[in-house]
């Protein structure tokens, strides 16, 4: 493994619940986390154990998505609710109920709002006022993740029916399902910064690489973990990458060659001591934010030489 030091700059043990959601607040040094218990808590980055609550929802958050323009919050829960949050406004907060079993991931495109959830259903939403313009049954699984692809105006969704979906973003024609992408559930998934790859990760606990340009074509399968893989995310550079799985571990590889550099585990290195399930790489520092079902949200500096 290169030469690669990691160092536990805080951890954070505000929430009362297993920590489902990141996502970057208002400003570079600011993010926000989403829990179990139904808070969303604002850090700051230059003093990260002064969380501060900012809304409650009556439910388990599984999605969350800062719209800073509209200085609105996108909570997705465990029952498939949307909840709007005004920021100025918290406590007019509207539930929304729309997908059923989960809203795992929502996603800002230009002016809209997308959702995915458990019922295999793609939606679009206007945002003033909160409402579902068009929904897209994909499958009658769980849709798990999306990403987006702005150079080809294309979306990828991970779904639990082992495939990826490759949709037009505008008109949301599918214009490929890779099928047995995953040998069970598409958990998440990210384009590489450069554009040209797709990463994705599963319950099979693999790590796979799709060549953009070559109609997505599998590059690359990588035995990376002992369980699920719950998250990637690319450092801010893009020559890193990190991985998160219900194994407990953190994962650090080379975003090129794909070497894994370093593992992080709870007893040597400080780290978590349950399923590791969600990521946020932050342009502040470039530190790297992990949140586990062990409650606690854990800040990382990494640096590779």
């Amino acid at each position: 493994m290169s030469n690669i030091q990691v160092e536990k700059i805080a951890q954070l043990t505000g929430h009362k619940a297993a920590i489902y959601a990141l996502a970057p607040g208002a400003q570079p040094y600011e993010f926000l986390s989403g829990a179990g218990e139904g808070w969303v808590v604002r850090w700051d980055l230059r003093e990260p154990e002064l969380g501060r609550l900012i809304t409650k929802v009556e439910a388990n958050i599984f999605s969350l998505l800062h719209v800073p323009e509209q200085q609105m919050l996108v909570v997705g829960n465990m029952n498939g609710g949307v909840h709007w949050v005004d920021l100025d406004a918290p406590d007019q907060t509207r539930n929304i109920q729309h997908h059923s079993r989960g809203v795992f991931a929502s996603l800002l495109l230009d002016e809209h709002i997308l959702t995915i959830g458990g019922g295999g259903t793609l939606t679009r939403w206007a945002t003033d006022p909160p409402r579902s313009l068009e929904s897209l049954q994909l499958t009658h699984q769980s849709l798990r993740g999306i990403a987006y692809h702005a150079d080809r105006k294309e979306l990828a969704i991970a779904a639990s029916d082992h495939r990826i979906y490759i949709l037009d973003a505008n008109s949301w024609q599918i214009k490929q399902a890779i099928d047995q992408a995953h040998d069970n559930s598409v958990f998440t998934l990210r384009f590489s910064p450069d554009g040209q790859l797709l990463l994705s990760g599963g319950r099979d606990a693999q790590l796979r690489i799709w060549e953009v340009a070559d109609t997505y074509q599998a590059k690359h399968t990588i035995a990376a973990h002992m369980y699920t893989i719950n998250d990637l995310a690319f450092h801010p550079d893009g020559h890193l990458l990190a991985t998160a799985s219900r194994d407990k571990s953190i994962k650090i590889w080379d975003a090129r060659s794909f070497q894994l550099l370093k593992v992080i585990e709870g007893v040597r290195d400080g780290g978590h001591f349950n399923s590791v399930n969600r990521l946020y790489w932050s342009s502040y520092n470039n530190y790297l934010i992990s949140c586990s079902d062990d409650r606690s949200i854990i800040i990382w500096k990494i640096e590779h030489h």
